[in-house]
């Protein structure tokens, strides 16, 4: 069984979702600190430098991911902001389910969209998050991902080609695991979210369809 385990980005290019499409259970990685400078929290626009922020309320700096809220006085801007983005005037139901902030926690909300982008690419791979298995506080980094890849009865371990420069093959072979990575992604797809408002559905799946299956190197 092949696991993943990532930080929910918001809406990321097409490379993460491959990633997710190549494994049997997708872990949400909650469990570990916000970091306040990826992708957690906003997803890239059409243009130079523009972002669509998530309104979150001011927390400590070694704040959850799990932790995360949503701003009490933000709800009604962040609505707004989704409502006066032209391209998703054609995209009634993500639209209204981008301006839903008041449901949840933000992890329920990052959660929500990952599924409706895994649906239109016609991913089924089961997704679960990591703050739901009872990990030791004192376990960082590697040692982490491999515990918890464990606990799930996991045999194979896949990641972005990033992970390259983090993991270490022989620590992953010595827990049971066999490590590998999904290639880099170069195609068009950078801006899923505006790809699903803009672009057909179907031609997406044929992207995710033609990129290569995981490799050990």
């Amino acid at each position: 069984m092949k696991i993943a385990i990532m930080q929910p980005y918001f809406y990321p290019y097409l490379g993460y979702f491959h990633l997710i499409a190549s494994v049997d259970l997708f872990l949400i990685f909650d469990c570990v600190q916000f970091p306040r400078r990826g992708r957690v929290h906003r997803a890239p626009l059409p243009g130079a430098n523009s972002w669509l922020t998530l309104p979150l309320a001011r927390q400590p700096r070694d704040t959850l991911i799990s932790d995360l809220r949503f701003s009490d006085e933000g709800h009604g801007a962040w609505a707004a902001r989704v409502e006066g983005l032209p391209w998703l005037r054609n995209a009634p139901a993500l639209r209204a389910a981008l301006a839903s902030t008041r449901a949840g926690g933000v992890v329920d909300y990052l959660e929500t969209h990952l599924k409706i982008a895994c649906d239109a690419l016609d991913i089924r791979t089961e997704m679960r998050r990591s703050s739901s298995y009872r990990m030791a506080p004192a376990l960082r980094s590697q040692e982490r991902v491999i515990a918890l890849a464990k606990a799930a009865g996991a045999t194979g371990y896949v990641n972005l080609p990033g992970g390259r420069a983090l993991y270490d093959r022989d620590a992953f072979s010595a827990a049971g695991l066999e490590l590998s990575f999904v290639p880099d992604y170069t195609g068009p797809v950078q801006s899923l979210l505006h790809a699903l408002a803009t672009q057909p559905h179907a031609a997406l799946r044929r992207e995710l369809v033609t990129l290569t299956p995981p490799g050990a190197d």
